[in-house]
């Protein structure tokens, strides 16, 4: 199930009032519960493979699925979640400097190249001038698009632009491509309106579309766009946190990503 998170807080709070489980007996239990938000896909399907072996360290994941990336650290911050597994450290430093959160990083857990991907064109030597090309509206993904399109000598920035920079530090767009910025999520929905798009990896797989297939991608050796597992300021020593990250790179989270996604994730840690 997807949450927003005025859905979220309604159930939560229907939870606590209305549970049924007498205290004496959570009081007696050795079981810790960590909520740990996630974007609804194919990190999902890792995240429950995380879950089943954190039971094994008598952690009970609570995952809680979200379809907007700007919720789960608002969700984090106002405690609702214990934790969340779907974003880079550039995202989050983004947030941190615009909303002045208090996170902290556990530690990594899965890289997911971002890549352009087309319905009209089969190489990137096929694009036309005046293409539409649709990139992310969030900071961190939009200057991983605008980067990829320079490093194929497609645009050029300003000097001195930003390691993650905006449509307006764009200065040279010879071809007169039309720069569209949508929401990450609606990305992969765009393709049959679009020359091409960039779309992370999280949202490829569930919308069928081969990673393999992307026009230019992402090089994840020594990449700075690493998903991690994030948690409130002062909580990233607490014990079980340390066992929710164990869970998250275990052996059989790195299996999972073999079995199921075949290269198109791959470990971080």
């Amino acid at each position: 199930m997807i949450f927003s998170r005025r859905a979220f807080l309604a159930s939560l709070t229907a939870f606590i009032l209305y549970s049924g489980i007498p205290q004496e007996t959570k009081a007696a239990s050795t079981v810790q519960t960590i909520r740990v938000g996630i974007i609804s896909g194919p990190e999902e399907e890792l995240a429950l493979t995380a879950k089943e072996v954190a039971k094994t360290k008598n952690i009970d994941i609570q995952l809680v699925n979200f379809d907007d990336y700007n919720i789960p650290n608002e969700a984090l911050v106002g405690k609702d979640i214990d934790a969340n597994a779907f974003q880079t450290v550039p995202f989050m430093d983004a947030q941190i400097q615009a909303r002045n959160y208090k996170l902290a990083v556990l530690g990594k857990t899965w890289a997911e190249p971002l890549g352009f991907y087309s319905h009209k064109i089969k190489s990137i030597r096929d694009l036309p001038d005046q293409a539409k090309i649709a990139i992310p509206n969030d900071p961190s993904n939009q200057g991983r698009a605008l980067n990829l399109l320079v490093k194929a000598n497609l645009i050029q920035l300003r000097q001195n632009a930003p390691a993650l920079p905006r449509l307006g530090d764009v200065i040279s767009n010879p071809h007169h491509f039309q720069l569209i910025d949508l929401d990450a999520a609606q990305l992969s929905r765009a393709l049959d309106d679009v020359t091409m798009a960039a779309v992370n990896t999280n949202f490829v797989i569930p919308a069928g579309i081969n990673p393999k297939s992307a026009l230019l991608r992402e090089d994840i050796k020594d990449s700075p766009y690493d998903n991690i597992l994030v948690v409130r300021k002062g909580d990233e020593n607490r014990p079980e946190m340390k066992l929710l990250l164990e869970s998250f790179q275990s052996d059989a989270v790195k299996k999972a990503m073999e079995d199921k996604f075949h290269g198109a994730i791959l470990p971080a840690w």
